[in-house]
């Protein structure tokens, strides 16, 4: 008998790729083959993904402007059109569609040869794609308890199962929360999504100089920086004779999640989610431009549970990330009391209970 095939999905940042990957890993295991379709930009997040194949398509976002929404039509139906010739030669068991406009060519093939459908949305917001496909969808499934804009002829067709997280990070929620001894290291470690944030940038540095000395010469700061401020950055903690390790990216998240004691980050899905699977407290300051807002949405699965702080962009100043960093520095059992909080809001799980989803709609 041969194996089934899922064809997952995905693409235009890591936030759609990273949980697609952990699904695919766990798919993988159960004995099935699986092809993952994106496109060029969505390629270059690919890296390693667990796969037999990685099919490029046409795929294209569209907008209100007529110059660029005519262009990007054509270059979607090529797209949909490429995507049903390879399901003519796959002939899927099921189609996971993860989000990102590259997963919309795949989706509308998989409809139109009436193969199984089922989304993951990783947002508290469903996101264009994924509301476009709710309803022709089996399954859809996501990330967190708050799902706004779920279509109404779709709501008996919502499944709250997490995010699934790469291994690395899973590894983490198997080690304890690193006790911080009496006047002994503090790990910060700062995060901005995949290309860093440039408002953490300008102000984290600032509100680290601006704490007292004593607290500042215990810090061993990891912060995660765009390249062009990198230079000013590492400035800042040097006059400020602070310990900090300044890189535009970080390959080993998992290593340093587990070292650390206190995450400043965006509010991105995945953040919010290994934050939880990890059991580590943050400081979360929610992208102001994302779709309907749905990082501040993300955020509610810290916040709510007293697991971290939330700044607004328009809050996120020096003053006011120095205040709320000496609060919590000082209190290391409070950090560790929202640590145990965000640990008991994850669902770790979630790579195989999506996995059971999907082998019980396929084809």
């Amino acid at each position: 008998m041969s194996k089934k095939l899922v064809v997952i999905a995905a693409g235009g940042t890591g936030g759609h790729l990273f949980p697609a990957a952990a699904f695919a890993e766990e798919m993988f295991r159960r004995g099935w083959r699986v092809v993952l379709m994106t496109d060029a930009r969505g390629r270059r997040y690919a890296e390693g993904f667990p796969a037999e194949r990685i099919e490029d398509v046409p795929a294209a976002s569209l907008s209100a402007n007529p110059i660029t929404a005519i262009p990007a039509a054509f270059k979607i139906m090529r797209g949909i059109n490429a995507a049903k010739a390879r399901f003519n030669e796959y002939k899927p068991a099921l189609v996971a569609g993860f989000g990102g406009y590259p997963s919309f060519p795949a989706l509308m093939a998989a409809r139109a040869h009436k193969s199984p459908i089922l989304i993951h949305e990783q947002n508290s917001v469903l996101g264009r794609v994924n509301r476009s496909m709710a309803t022709s969808a089996k399954i859809v499934a996501c990330g967190f308890e708050r799902l706004d804009r779920l279509p109404e002829k779709a709501a008996d067709r919502k499944r709250v199962v997490g995010n699934p997280v790469r291994l690395p990070i899973l590894a983490v929620r198997e080690r304890p929360y690193p006790e911080i001894p009496a006047g002994g290291r503090i790990n910060i470690l700062i995060i901005g999504g995949s290309q860093g944030a440039r408002v953490f940038g300008d102000v984290i540095p600032a509100a680290f100089a601006l704490l007292p000395d004593a607290l500042k010469a215990r810090l061993d700061v990891v912060h995660q920086v765009r390249d062009e401020q990198m230079a000013d950055a590492k400035k800042v903690y040097q006059k400020a004779k602070i310990n900090a390790e300044v890189a535009p990216f970080f390959t080993d998240m998992g290593q340093r999640l587990g070292a650390t004691h206190l995450v400043i980050a965006r509010a991105g899905a995945s953040s919010v989610t290994e934050l939880q699977v990890a059991g580590r407290p943050a400081i979360l300051v929610p992208f102001a431009a994302a779709a309907d807002d749905h990082q501040t949405a993300n955020a509610e699965g810290l916040t709510a549970v007293g697991a971290a702080d939330l700044f607004t962009e328009q809050e996120f100043t020096p003053a006011a990330l120095a205040a709320c960093l000496e609060r919590r520095l000082a209190d290391p059992h409070g950090l560790a009391v929202r640590a145990a909080a965000a640990r008991a809001s994850a669902k770790p799980e979630a790579a195989k209970t999506l996995a059971d989803l999907a082998e019980g709609v396929a084809a």
